[in-house]
């Protein structure tokens, strides 16, 4: 499979959307995952990837010693600001996969949410084995959303995100590869190959205000990418979403998963 090129700031014009608009995850998956993993009081997570820190900070409020690892500067700083929000406690690091902060680790566990795609897996699967303490657990977070009627604004969302560019990115391109391997055929032939996922469902209400944040949260749509061409793409899509809902109201129903994987 082709690589997507490593670009530590991809995400920077999505940093505003990406925190105010991205799905969280539920305490209930949290206390979960740290169930599943045997965590205890000041156990040590490394959240890779940690973008505004929508799992770096469940955890620390959870109690764990939680490293934020990620490599765009304006991320870590909206994530600084929401640990200060938060009042918990989080060691925040510049890097990634690619360039790991040094003298870090080792940890009971790693977290990477909605990450995992950017980077090389196998090597990234390698250097975790150097990072990850004998019984310990990777889990790989993300959500799925079932093709029901309530979340027909994401086909439509999906659509016109692929006219504006989205269904020509080299990490969406990569997935339609005849050699693509999903996330479980990698995990399965690396060291961390004993794998289980646990999941919650959840719903929420959704305004287009909300979905035009959404779109805009998605890398190869960022006002940045998009450039004079985002006041068209908002507006077809805020016309597209009032035709499919007259009262402006949306739902969202998706399962936010976790795929753990451990040594045998």
């Amino acid at each position: 499979m082709c690589q997507p090129a490593f670009d530590p700031r991809r995400f920077r014009a999505n940093v505003p959307f990406y925190a105010r608009f991205r799905l969280g995850y539920p305490d209930t998956l949290i206390n979960r995952i740290a169930a599943h993993a045997g965590l205890s009081q000041g156990d040590p997570v490394m959240d890779l990837g940690a973008g505004p820190g929508l799992l770096a900070i469940p955890f620390a409020r959870a109690g764990m010693a939680v490293t934020a690892i990620d490599p765009e500067p304006d991320m870590l700083s909206e994530l600084r600001a929401a640990v200060s929000e938060a009042q918990v406690a989080v060691d925040i690091l510049e890097g990634s996969s690619f360039d790991m902060p040094r003298g870090i680790g080792p940890f009971r566990l790693v977290t990477i949410g909605r990450a995992f795609h950017w980077m090389d897996r196998s090597a990234a699967l390698q250097m975790l084995d150097r990072l990850v303490l004998p019984g310990g657990t990777i889990a790989l977070v993300h959500d799925d959303h079932p093709a029901t009627v309530e979340n027909a604004w994401r086909s439509l969302l999906r659509d016109l995100a692929d006219k504006f560019g989205r269904a020509e990115a080299p990490q969406v391109r990569a997935t339609k590869a005849p050699e693509y391997r999903t996330h479980e055929s990698v995990l399965l032939d690396s060291p961390f190959c004993v794998l289980e996922r646990l999941g919650v469902v959840v719903r929420r209400s959704l305004t287009a205000d909300d979905i035009v944040g959404l779109g805009f949260s998605l890398s190869a749509l960022s006002p940045e990418k998009l450039g004079a061409r985002a006041p068209a793409f908002e507006a077809e899509l805020r016309e597209a979403l009032a035709r499919l809902s007259p009262s402006r109201r949306s739902t969202e129903i998706a399962e936010l998963s976790a795929l753990l994987a451990k040594r045998p």
